[in-house]
């Protein structure tokens, strides 16, 4: 028995509610969940009724924590691993995968849905196939990444979604140059988190754009090298003028608006990359001159989907990187809350200069 964040139908509020779980099955990991972040993404499930997945749903994809059990035919952990649970872990089987792109892998290992609800026996979706909003979490062997128990668990719980998300769009999707210049569009947790991959990788220049004052002062404390408050005029404007009158080489829209990219695809010199970080929402169309703004300067558009990372490289590197001292997770972890508490924070996210809050099991 265990407990956990449940979304349990479309016009009712998340709940904690009792659990059984099932033991892990072949290539299979039962995780004891120690940490788990609050992510806009299980806000958006909410929001979207559901998100296309069945209900009901187990909330949660951001967490850490302990290897409890192993099912057979398991070689990459054991119990009593540290642990960061991944949503994304390549397949190696699908279109991408085959044509030797595993960071855009198309079809997820997954485990087998384990959880049920104990008032009912219910099976459980985990959202993203993780369901960390709970005492216990049951993955693919792929998706529990054993990282080194130095570092904190509150911390790690972050490497599994909106840190790697940020670091990853300027190390692995649309990587960084050395010496090149970035803009980094939103600095709620994943935009700073762009930031901070950007200073990782080299960037010589990097321009933070929000319109709250506290998270421009968080951008330039993690290495923004200039910040430019959107409510203050024209951003893209402001961008330009600071760049030298002819843009930056990458340019980063972390937030879900389509004037986010549109924002991105202007602020970029000639030949710049202008990718798609944060998730828009349904219907939301890209209002550009193709002419002007992408054609004539050529520029390249991306999307990233989670900072297209593999898990099983990157998340080590990440956490290596924190505790050497050239990432600073522990500035991004702004509060810390319980497991009861969980349903009621999910709708505040980011408010009051919030980075990252983290329920603590």
């Amino acid at each position: 028995m265990t407990r956990g964040v449940v979304y349990a139908e479309p016009d009712a509020a998340p709940a904690v509610e009792e659990l059984t779980v099932e033991p892990p099955g072949p290539r299979e990991v039962l995780v004891r969940v120690l940490a788990c972040g609050l992510c806009h993404s299980d806000l958006h499930v909410v929001e979207t009724k559901g998100w296309g997945m069945r209900f009901p749903i187990l909330l949660g994809h951001e967490g850490a924590g302990v290897v409890e059990e192993v099912g057979s035919e398991v070689t990459s952990v054991a119990s009593g691993d540290r642990v960061v649970v991944a949503w994304r872990a390549p397949c190696g089987d699908c279109p991408q995968c085959r044509r030797g792109d595993p960071r855009r892998c198309s079809s997820q290992l997954r485990a087998k849905r384990r959880l049920h609800r104990a008032a009912d026996g219910a099976l459980l979706t985990p959202m993203l196939r993780c369901g960390t909003f709970a005492g216990h979490a049951v993955v693919h062997e792929a998706c529990a990444v054993k990282v080194p128990e130095e570092l904190p668990v509150e911390q790690a719980a972050l490497l599994a979604c909106g840190f790697s998300t940020g670091a990853g769009a300027a190390l692995w999707a649309t990587p960084v140059r050395e010496g090149s210049s970035v803009a980094v569009i939103g600095c709620g947790g994943v935009g700073l988190a762009v930031v901070q991959g950007a200073l990782l990788a080299g960037a010589e220049r990097i321009f933070a754009v929000d319109v709250a004052p506290d998270k421009l002062e968080h951008a330039r404390a993690l290495g923004a090298t200039e910040v430019v408050d959107a409510s203050d005029g024209d951003p893209v404007e402001a961008v330009r003028e600071l760049a030298g009158g002819r843009g930056v080489e990458f340019a980063f829209s972390a937030i879900g608006a389509p004037s986010g990219l549109a924002q991105a695809i202007r602020m970029c010199a000639y030949a710049g990359t202008a990718t798609l970080v944060g998730m828009p929402p349904p219907g939301a169309k890209l209002d550009v001159d193709l002419d002007a703004d992408v054609f004539g300067p050529r520029i390249t558009l991306a999307v990233t989907h989670g900072g297209d990372t593999i898990p099983q490289d990157d998340f080590p590197f990440l956490a290596e990187a924190a505790l050497d001292g050239r990432l600073d997770l522990a500035r991004f972890v702004t509060s810390t809350i319980s497991l009861d508490e969980v349903p009621e924070r999910l709708s505040r996210i980011g408010e009051g200069g919030e980075i990252r809050m983290v329920a603590v099991l």
